[in-house]
């Protein structure tokens, strides 16, 4: 007889990544590393609940189905300072799992945020707490205590990107960006690299330079230009 599938898969805390990546990476926009490297990203229907929100912490991730919450309770008493919660819903997107008092215990476990595949509810309590959280909306219909089951601390996909636990989450105005710890020290360095490039390029432009000029792209017209006439 096939024995049944536990319920529950429970996995241990990920180790965290290092404040001196963490603080590296709080000076770099997504943006900014989205302009060499295309993997990772969460789609645009990944949204800031809260404007002006940038965060930088270690994946804990959890999946839990449908109009259950029962794993995702237990699971915010292990959140520690530092953790962005990605929730995977299993393709759910009619039940809130995500509300005011999920907020409160999210926030006061030190976590820096939340990552939701699916849609929140008290959208006005969350802002009040200043919890940054990237979602898909919002509904009135909420998860319950059900003990369905769900899975914590496994690799998860959370808007349209595969997620381990351990990854590193970047997170701003601009959407959510998944990487793992071996290639974030890199990506920090090369996108505050364009970061910095592109500031200096906008004060050019204020002083009276093109854009053009700058980026090359007038040059590489002309050329075309130049070549057509010679046909």
């Amino acid at each position: 007889m096939t024995a049944k599938p536990p319920r529950y898969v429970v996995n241990p805390m990920p180790p965290q990544v290092p404040a001196a990546l963490v603080a590296k990476l709080r000076q770099v926009e997504t943006a900014s590393i989205g302009h060499f490297r295309h993997v990772g990203f969460m789609d645009m229907g990944m949204r800031a609940l809260i404007d002006g929100k940038h965060i930088v912490g270690t994946a804990v991730t959890l999946a839990i189905p449908g109009q259950d919450s029962t794993l995702l309770h237990h699971a915010l008493g292990l959140l520690r300072p530092g953790d962005v919660l990605v929730i995977d819903r299993l393709g759910d997107t009619k039940h809130a799992c995500f509300g005011g008092g999920v907020c409160v215990a999210a926030k006061t476990s030190g976590a820096v945020g939340a990552i939701l595949d699916g849609p929140c509810t008290d959208p006005s309590e969350i802002r009040r707490e200043d919890f940054p959280l990237w979602c898909r909306g919002v509904s009135p219909i909420t998860t319950r205590i059900y003990d369905i089951g769900g899975s914590l601390n496994v690799p998860v996909s959370c808007g349209g990107v595969g997620v381990n636990p351990g990854d590193v989450i970047v997170a701003d105005e601009n959407g959510v960006l998944v990487m793992p710890l071996a290639d974030a020290e890199l990506a920090a360095d090369e996108g505050w690299t364009r970061q910095e490039r592109s500031n200096r390029n906008q004060s050019r432009v204020q002083a009276g330079e093109k854009i053009g000029d700058l980026s090359g792209a007038t040059a590489k017209v002309l050329a075309a230009l130049a070549e057509l006439g010679k046909g």
